[in-house]
């Protein structure tokens, strides 16, 4: 009886190991599963990378050009045709503590010029993946302060009517800026984009804020 127990045990010792026999038996299945994780979620990235990036340059061609969309920037209203690109959303805010802020920032030259280039700036580095993290730094900034002209914690406009905001922080622009955060944190710029050869520029390994 011992002795049939001992072989027993002896079997039932092994059965794990034969499995993880079999396991190490396909070279290198693990390092693949992984490594089809990392394209995988870099490519994840590189696409949200791109539809980022298309939104900056889509507000920045629509309100040049005048398409209609951003703002209801109508033909002929472009910034191309005379058109202000800040007077129309800046002129109209009415509600937080940056209101009258707001209202003498509105159609002012510099404040165009700022916003525009903000907005070619980081569309184009986004989409090329290039200068990402600066990238965040202008975007987040564009992001709070146009969170801060819409202010979502109020309840009600300075008129007394209703605000209509859903949300009393997280907003569109707070998604936006934690995505641009996001992209420049993991260096979404390196799938389908040109992250790599830009990290390689000697300025840029020089200057790693660049990156």
């Amino acid at each position: 009886m011992a002795m049939h127990q001992s072989t027993h045990r002896g079997s039932g010792f092994h059965l794990p190991s034969s499995r993880r026999n079999g396991a190490v038996s396909v070279p290198g299945a693990a390092d693949s599963v992984e490594a089809g994780a990392l394209t995988a979620r870099a490519f994840v990235f590189a696409s949200a990378r791109v539809l980022m990036g298309f939104v900056f340059l889509w507000a920045f061609l629509d309100k040049t050009f005048g398409f209609g969309y951003a703002y209801a920037t109508a033909s002929g209203k472009g910034w191309i045709d005379g058109g202000s690109p800040t007077e129309g959303f800046l002129g109209h805010v009415a509600v937080g503590p940056m209101e009258s802020t707001f209202h003498s920032w509105a159609g002012a030259a510099w404040a165009d010029w700022l916003f525009m280039l903000g907005l070619l700036g980081v569309g184009l580095a986004l989409t090329a993946g290039v200068a990402l993290r600066p990238a965040a730094v202008a975007g987040t900034v564009m992001m709070a302060l146009m969170w801060a002209a819409e202010w979502p914690p109020a309840k009600h406009l300075s008129d007394g009517s209703a605000s209509m905001s859903t949300n009393p922080f997280a907003d569109y622009h707070v998604l936006y800026a934690v995505l641009l955060i996001a992209l420049a944190a993991v260096s979404a710029g390196d799938a389908l984009g040109l992250g790599r050869l830009w990290a390689r520029l000697p300025i840029v390994r020089d200057h790693a804020w660049l990156r």
